[in-house]
């Protein structure tokens, strides 16, 4: 019985874990600096610095508020080679970004959270993000 149970969970981790990395969008993100308040979605209120601002593509007229995205560096988008430091970050959008459609920008990360995934002097990297 409880070697059944190891299989089932191990087959739903395994689901999991494709659908996740299926259900992942590409996209593009730059930076960008405190301070971080206000925003449009939550005003003066402090949301910490794992944030980001949604371009058009994500925003729905706030609907995207407190939504939160894990956010992967897939790869450079200029002259800096191997931006990307591995792992993930999970951001909070706290804010809309109006700059970001006409550069093709998907969010603008804080500069904290992108200093997570990427090296800074990238700016502008290729990323997967998936809601959570």
């Amino acid at each position: 019985m409880a070697s059944m149970k190891s299989s089932m969970v191990v087959a739903i981790m395994v689901m999991v874990a494709l659908v996740s990395s299926v259900a992942a969008v590409p996209g593009i993100a730059t930076f960008y600096t405190p301070p971080y308040t206000p925003s449009s979605c939550f005003g003066f209120q402090d949301r910490g610095v794992l944030i980001a601002a949604a371009g058009d593509s994500i925003w729905g007229n706030r609907a995207a508020c407190g939504r939160r995205y894990t956010v992967r560096c897939t790869g450079g988008t200029n002259a800096v080679p191997n931006p990307c430091r591995g792992g993930s970050v999970t951001v909070t959008i706290v804010d809309y970004c109006p700059g970001c459609a006409s550069r093709g920008v998907t969010m603008d990360l804080s500069q904290e959270a992108f200093a997570m995934i990427a090296n800074p002097d990238a700016g502008r990297i290729q990323i997967d993000y998936t809601q959570v």
